[in-house]
């Protein structure tokens, strides 16, 4: 039975601020952390043993997931004390595992059908996936099936293969990752140990049909917005006289929708959350457990999570929103820029013409405030009435107008 190793022990700064008070596995995409979703693919493929390999915010990723049994699976936990690196990370496994296994980095979504693929391909192979921007990624090089280099996040690229980050090594792996040293970042890099294997012509690539990296916040709404398309629709909790729903919708045990509130699915509404009256929740949108949407309030195609609140006659579009957060009466946030070119936030360009803000947990708004498009808010951060808000704005930060 192949054991499948999932690193999971990074906060995934690039995800800041949302990685703030979670590890970036435990980011939600659908309702459940991305990680859920890794390990039920896997699962699905055939995989019932599983090593976590979690460090950063590791508190949570073993609460929420115990021993497996939920998700019948076992899952054991190993911990990276420092955060060194990927190699570092699969070296704590070594005394562990014994035979084959599969290797996933644990922020990144799959299809079954591609994990069965790896796991009846020989040791050692690595999956590649074809990128329309391979510059961000670590570049594969091929002869045949035959990896013969790797070349890391070049600006010139020599093709569009990209390591995916699924591998099935061997046990040999750990002995080559005891002979790499710290890359120029002070990391031991996993890509490093490959090398050895690239050397001696035995690693494989294998081309998967489907892969979502999860590398900054917005990569996280564009999968989320696939997902949420496969729901299965259950309605739990309480939905008064007056209420339309349409589409696919998931409303959770102890919601109460309110009078005059339209839905339309996909979406998802969490437990104990109290929806309207007369709110309007439009496709795409995830709104996690203990969450109060007000009168006259608009959500479109955005994540908010768990205990947030918007109470009543605001809009947010195409955004993702942290825990604890609370909108003042009339806030507004923008998601599409007039000339409807590609939206920038924190210097990087989303891909997306249709993107609002990402705010951290634990941020409250004054009444009438508007948030421009690409805007990333920090944690804690307080914003006065009145106020317009673009930019990147640090953690802790007082606004007034």
């Amino acid at each position: 039975m192949t054991v499948c190793v999932i690193l999971a022990a990074g906060e995934g700064k690039r995800m800041r601020p949302l990685t703030g008070s979670r590890p970036k596995v435990m980011l939600p995409l659908a309702g459940k952390p991305m990680l859920e979703h890794l390990i039920c693919s896997a699962h699905e493929a055939g995989i019932c043993e599983f090593i976590l390999v979690v460090g950063y915010g590791e508190s949570s990723v073993r609460e929420y997931f115990g021993d497996g049994k939920a998700l019948g699976v076992s899952i054991w936990y190993v911990t990276q004390k420092r955060q060194l690196g990927t190699g570092d990370a699969l070296l704590t496994v070594a005394p562990h595992v014994k035979t084959d296994f599969l290797l996933l980095n644990g922020d990144m979504i799959l299809k079954a059908e591609d994990i069965r693929k790896m796991m009846e391909t020989p040791a050692p192979s690595m999956a590649i996936f074809t990128s329309n921007h391979p510059q961000d990624f670590g570049v594969v090089c091929l002869l045949g099936d035959l990896i013969v280099d790797l070349v890391e996040k070049s600006p010139n690229p020599p093709g569009n293969f990209i390591n995916a980050g699924i591998y099935h090594f061997d046990i040999s792996i750990f002995d080559f990752l005891k002979n790499i040293t710290s890359s120029p970042r002070g990391e031991f890099e996993l890509t490093d140990a490959l090398r050895s294997y690239i050397d001696n012509k035995t690693l494989q690539g294998i081309l998967i049909d489907f892969w979502a990296d999860m590398g900054f916040p917005w990569d996280l709404l564009g999968v989320h917005e696939e997902m949420i398309k496969n729901i299965t629709p259950k309605q739990d909790g309480t939905i008064e006289d007056g209420v339309i729903i349409k589409g696919e919708v998931i409303i959770g045990p102890g919601t109460v929708i309110l009078a005059g509130s339209y839905i339309e699915g996909p979406c998802i509404i969490g437990s104990d959350c109290r929806i309207g009256p007369h709110a309007y929740i439009r496709p795409g949108t995830a709104v996690g457990n203990n969450c109060h949407i007000g009168h006259c309030s608009e959500i479109k195609n955005s994540i908010i999570m768990d205990n947030s609140k918007v109470p009543h006659f605001s809009y947010i579009g195409d955004s993702i929103i942290g825990s604890g957060c609370n909108f003042g009466a009339g806030t507004k946030i923008a998601n599409l820029r007039h000339d409807k070119g590609h939206i920038h936030a924190g210097g990087s360009d989303t891909r997306r013409k249709k993107f609002g803000a990402v705010i951290g947990d634990d941020v409250l708004f004054g009444i009438n405030c508007s948030v421009n498009v690409g805007a990333i808010i920090g944690n804690h951060c307080r914003i006065g009435p009145h106020t317009c808000v673009e930019g990147k704005i640090e953690d802790n930060t007082v606004i007034r107008r």
